[in-house]
C-alpha cells in the first residue's frame, strides 16, 4: 500500500476542489428565448435570434442540451438564449429540457419570451414593440363555425377545467418596469413600412411606431381577418384581461412551463408587429394572406432589431443592478 503525503494530498483535494467549481451550474440572471432563425446566428438575414447573438453571445461557445432544437448560449454575465422552435409544442418542449438540466441554475432568473407577432391595426403598427401585461391561450375551449351558432353571436366558448392555465397575467410591476425603462427608446422604421401603412384607415395603424403594452393572444395557428381578431379581443375581455395587442405562438405554452417549476414572477413577453392580423379595406382576408410580389408589409429587419433595442435594455439594467433584482422585482423607487 502506497503512503500518500501531506503535500499529495492536499494537491490532490486542491484539484477535485477546482473541478467542482469549474462544474458548478450556470447562474443564469436572464434567458432570453426566440423561437426561430432564418439562417445562420450572424452574417445574415436577421430572424428572432441573431440580434441577441450578436449583442451577447458572439464570443460564447454552445452549450448541447438534450430534447432542445438549438444549442443554449451563455456570456460571462449570467445572460443566456436560446431558440426554442416555433408553436406551442416546440418551444415548452425545449423550454423545459432546458429548465431540467442541470448545467443550468434558474432559481433567480428573470425569462424574455421574444419574438414577432401581428397586430389589430386599431391599436398597434409594423414596427412597434409590446410587453405582455396578460398571455391568453387562443385555442383551449370550444369553437364551431359561424353558420351553425347565432346569427352575429361569438363561436368560441371556454372549456371548464382549463382555468389555470388558460390564461396568466405576468408581474404588473415587471411589466411597469418594462415600460418606465424603454417606453422612450426610438424604434428603426422603414420606407417600406410606412409606405404599407397608409393602406390602412386606423390611426394607430399609420402612426410610427413606439414601445406599448397589452395582451399577447397564443395560438398555434396564424389567424387572420377582421372577423378571428374580434374574436379575439372578445377572448381577452371574457377572462377580465387588457387589450388583445399581439398575436403569437407561444408565450402561454412556454409561461406554463416555467410557472410549474419557478412561478411567473420574473417572465416578460416581448413582440414585436410585423404584420397587421387583417387585411385593409380594399383586400380580402385570402388577399392579405397571400400577397402579390411587393406587397407584403416591409419592415421586418427593422423590427427584429428593434425587439433587441428594447429587451436588451431590461437585461442591461437587471445584471447591473443583480445585487438588487436576485431578490425580486424591486419597487420603483429601490432604482
Amino acid at each position: 500500500m502506497h503512503k500518500i503525503s501531506g503535500l499529495t494530498l492536499f494537491f490532490s483535494i486542491t484539484f477535485c476542489n477546482h473541478l467542482a467549481a469549474s462544474n458548478k451550474p450556470i447562474q443564469v440572471k436572464v434567458f432570453i428565448a426566440a423561437m426561430f432563425e432564418i439562417g445562420a446566428n450572424t452574417g445574415d438575414k436577421a430572424g428572432e435570434f441573431q440580434h441577441w447573438y450578436q449583442r451577447y453571445f458572439r464570443d460564447s461557445q454552445p452549450i448541447d442540451v438534450k430534447g432542445t432544437l438549438k444549442p443554449v448560449f451563455c456570456d460571462n454575465d449570467g445572460i443566456c438564449g436560446g431558440i426554442l422552435g416555433m408553436g406551442k409544442v416546440a418551444s415548452s418542449a425545449s423550454m423545459q429540457a432546458i429548465l431540467l438540466n442541470n448545467k443550468f441554475d434558474f432559481t433567480n432568473t428573470y425569462f424574455i419570451l421574444s419574438g414577432v407577432g401581428g397586430t389589430p391595426p386599431s391599436r398597434g403598427t409594423i414596427g412597434d414593440v409590446t410587453w405582455g401585461s396578460w398571455v391568453i391561450d387562443y385555442d383551449l375551449g370550444h369553437r364551431w363555425a359561424p353558420e351553425e351558432g347565432k346569427a352575429g353571436a361569438s363561436t368560441f366558448m371556454p372549456r371548464k377545467g382549463y382555468e389555470s392555465i388558460r390564461r396568466y397575467q405576468l408581474n404588473p410591476l415587471l411589466v411597469k418596469w418594462g415600460m418606465a425603462l424603454t417606453s422612450d427608446i426610438k424604434l428603426k422604421d422603414s420606407a417600406s413600412a410606412q409606405v404599407y401603412r397608409m393602406r390602412y384607415p386606423q390611426p394607430a395603424a399609420r402612426r410610427l411606431p413606439k414601445v406599448l403594452k397589452g395582451t399577447h393572444i397564443t395560438g398555434d395557428t396564424f389567424f387572420h381577418g377582421p372577423g378571428l381578431s374580434k374574436q379575439a379581443q372578445y377572448i381577452s375581455e371574457l377572462y377580465g384581461a387588457d387589450d388583445y395587442i399581439t398575436t403569437e405562438m407561444e408565450a402561454t405554452a412556454i409561461t406554463q412551463v416555467i410557472n410549474r417549476l419557478y412561478g411567473k414572477q420574473r417572465i416578460l413577453s416581448l413582440r414585436g408587429s410585423v404584420n397587421f392580423d387583417q387585411g385593409n379595406p380594399n383586400e380580402t382576408t385570402l388577399e392579405h394572406l397571400d400577397p402579390a410580389p411587393g406587397e407584403t408589409a416591409g419592415g421586418f429587419a427593422e423590427t427584429v432589431e428593434n425587439i433587441m433595442l428594447v429587451g436588451s435594455t431590461i437585461s442591461d439594467h437587471i445584471v447591473k443592478n443583480w445585487n438588487v433584482w436576485k431578490i425580486g422585482v424591486p419597487n420603483s423607487r429601490e432604482i
